[in-house]
């Protein structure tokens, strides 16, 4: 399944009030995962490996590392089960070399096709993510907008915006 999104990664230290927020919205919360993303070495682009207790999938990205609302070209194969995810983790990783692995507990929310997440990262803190999700790269405009909206309205600072993924910061680190 191939996805184009405009996401945006912040840190956050007002998880409490965006959460309460997202919920007087009526976001569609999906429950809290713990998931680990297994990150290959591959030429090009990220390839990571989700084992969580509610989403498993392997994942194909492409994206510039830039603060703010950013394009992304997104394929993502689900997984049946965990027990998948964590023996094909294991077969990657023999196979390409795992970089870093990223270990967190997720908060998952949905309004419409935007995706929030609350995240909690060891070795790293509390993050929020925004993910305006459509079907085809003629809609980043419309997902840019809806991302935006969703900043303003979450008080997400300029200031917290990451430009890089949660692998790159635990890679230099």
């Amino acid at each position: 399944m191939q996805k184009h999104l405009v996401e945006i990664k912040a840190r956050t230290r007002r998880a409490d009030a965006q959460r309460e927020i997202l919920l007087a919205q009526g976001a569609d919360f999906r429950g809290t995962d713990h998931q680990v993303d297994h990150y290959f070495r591959v030429p090009e682009g990220r390839l990571k490996l989700r084992s969580g207790n509610i989403e498993q999938s392997l994942i194909f990205y492409r994206r510039h590392n830039q603060a703010g609302p950013k394009n992304s070209e997104v394929t993502l194969t689900r997984l049946d089960g965990q027990a998948v995810a964590d023996s094909l983790a294991s077969t990657l990783g023999r196979a390409l070399g795992t970089w870093v692995t990223v270990d967190k507990h997720r908060e998952i929310y949905f309004i419409g096709n935007v995706k929030f997440h609350l995240d909690r990262v060891e070795g790293l803190g509390e993050f929020i993510e925004i993910e305006a999700i459509g079907d085809s790269a003629a809609e980043q405009d419309a997902l840019r907008t809806q991302c935006d909206h969703y900043i303003a309205l979450l008080g997400v600072e300029a200031e917290d915006l990451i430009d890089r993924s949660y692998s790159d910061l635990l890679g230099e680190g």
